[in-house]
């Protein structure tokens, strides 16, 4: 919570942070001076009046008996303006915690985070301000009311579910602020690249300096002889997409080596579920120490507290996914709608983390995941892991690059914007996976019936078929696009 507690208002001016794509709700009595901060901070479109829309609907704005339309009205359009990716402002008294609550609930409804901004003012001044308004009737039971509603649930706005608390204390503070935009952490749409998005690791650093190397990038060791660093001649950067640890030989080194990379920002890193339960682990929370993670917990033992406390805050500060190069890229663990791209509450960090999940599980008693991918119709690329897969498979602008290295499969990086495919085979089987991986070998196949080159045959092109490409790895036609392949 920033601002002063006094109603005097001698803080001087204060700058406050609001994030760009957020719902911003702004608290006072009436003649607080909500409107008048309103049109000074905000572009006209952005600010949504309680006033104006009684005038929509009733043709006055001091109409009471309009309210309960007007704010369908104004509920309404501000659910539009943040699902569309807009900043929107509410400007009303909103001193009740009930009124409050719907405008949190939509925030949370549309990924963003709600934003506080109190106008705190004596009782006087609101009173005199409001007695100079020929069009305005106000008793001053009711600004005596408000205001006390307001103190009472001063406090408690962060319990509330508001992201971000401003409190601006007396008519001094409030007409002298200034206000900053900030971005998104995700949002880093500036950053063009190019880029190698490498996928899981999963403690596979034999496997990961082989990659690196193979994709042109130089390592810089240690006086031990340890990894710590790897930089691209050419200025490329790595995007990890998660679940660097557990499972493999040597999480630590691969960590090791990222947060270095990541540090003199010759990478990006995004984190996996594992990255997650680590946390908690290492943070004594009351987790199940199981897939890998045994492993990992015993290999940081080795090391001094030093490094366990970087790599607990590594983790931690990892940002849920990133929007990159325009928003034409879009980095997640475990993929991202199109809908939560660029947005920032729980529920886009479950995604980003977990994916979903149909509620089910497979013969092997782990959870059957959702296809989002088969729906996404999204703009933006979107490279992920999460689910191994024996090869890489474009499906709809999407591409899983966890191609199983800790399971005997390969390691796998995708150069971006080139979409070329680079692998390195697993050394070993580091770790025995619950659910087969790499597909049983095939039986031998009969050889086809021979005909002319010439001859075309329906059947080459009916229902789904992959392609093996050289740049773009292995691409799906879907069934329902066959009459456009036959054309």
């Amino acid at each position: 919570m920033t601002g002063a507690d006094e109603d005097t208002g001698q803080d001087g001016p204060l700058e406050i942070c609001i994030p760009d794509l957020s719902l911003v709700v702004l608290i006072g009595i009436s003649g607080a001076g909500k409107s008048t901060f309103a049109r000074t901070h905000f572009r006209p479109a952005q600010v949504l009046s309680s006033d104006v829309c009684r005038a929509l609907v009733a043709d006055d704005e001091n109409e009471q008996a309009a309210t309960p339309d007007a704010f369908e009205v104004l509920h309404y359009i501000a659910a539009k303006r943040l699902r569309r990716g807009h900043l929107a402002v509410v400007d009303a008294t909103n001193v009740k915690r009930e009124d409050r609550a719907e405008l949190v609930q939509m925030a949370r409804d549309h990924d963003v985070l709600p934003v506080a901004v109190v106008l705190d003012v004596p009782e006087s001044v609101a009173l005199e301000r409001n007695a100079s308004r020929p069009d305005r009737d106000m008793p001053s039971s009711v600004i005596r009311r408000q205001r006390a509603e307001l103190r009472r649930g001063l406090r408690g706005l962060s319990r509330e579910g508001f992201r971000k608390v401003h409190v601006l204390s007396g008519s001094q503070q409030i007409e002298s602020v200034r206000i900053r935009y900030e971005k998104q952490y995700n949002d880093r749409r500036e950053d063009s690249g190019p880029f190698d998005v490498v996928g899981d690791v999963h403690g596979c650093l034999f496997e990961l300096e082989l990659l690196l190397t193979r994709l042109g990038y130089q390592l810089r060791r240690d006086d031990q002889g340890r990894a710590v660093d790897a930089e691209h001649p050419q200025g490329r950067r790595a995007v990890f997409v998660g679940d660097l640890v557990d499972r493999g030989p040597d999480s630590p080194g691969v960590l090791r080596l990222v947060m270095g990379m990541v540090e003199s920002a010759h990478a990006l890193c995004v984190p996996g579920n594992h990255e997650n339960k680590l946390v908690k682990a290492l943070r004594g929370r009351n987790v199940r120490i199981s897939h890998g993670l045994e492993f990992t917990l015993a290999q940081l033992q080795a090391e001094d507290e030093g490094f366990r406390k970087q790599v607990e805050e590594f983790c931690y500060g990892l940002v849920s996914h990133y929007v990159l190069d325009g928003g034409s890229l879009v980095v997640a663990h475990a993929g991202l709608k199109e809908s939560l791209q660029g947005r920032s509450s729980g529920r886009v960090r479950d995604f980003a983390l977990y994916g979903e999940t149909t509620g089910e599980t497979d013969e092997f008693g782990l959870p059957v995941r959702y296809p989002w991918a088969r729906e996404y119709r999204g703009r933006a690329t979107v490279l992920y892991g999460h689910t191994p897969v024996p090869a890489p498979e474009w499906v709809n602008n999407t591409l899983c690059l966890d191609t199983g290295c800790v399971f005997g499969g390969h390691l796998t990086a995708l150069r971006y914007p080139e979409r070329e495919l680079v692998s390195v085979p697993a050394a070993r089987t580091h770790y025995e996976p619950a659910r087969p991986f790499l597909p049983a070998e095939a039986a031998p196949l009969q050889a086809p019936d021979q005909r002319e080159p010439e001859l075309l045959d329906v059947n080459d092109v009916l229902g789904k078929r992959g392609i093996e490409t050289r740049l773009a790895g292995r691409v799906t036609v879907r069934a329902e696009n066959a009459a456009a392949a036959i054309e």
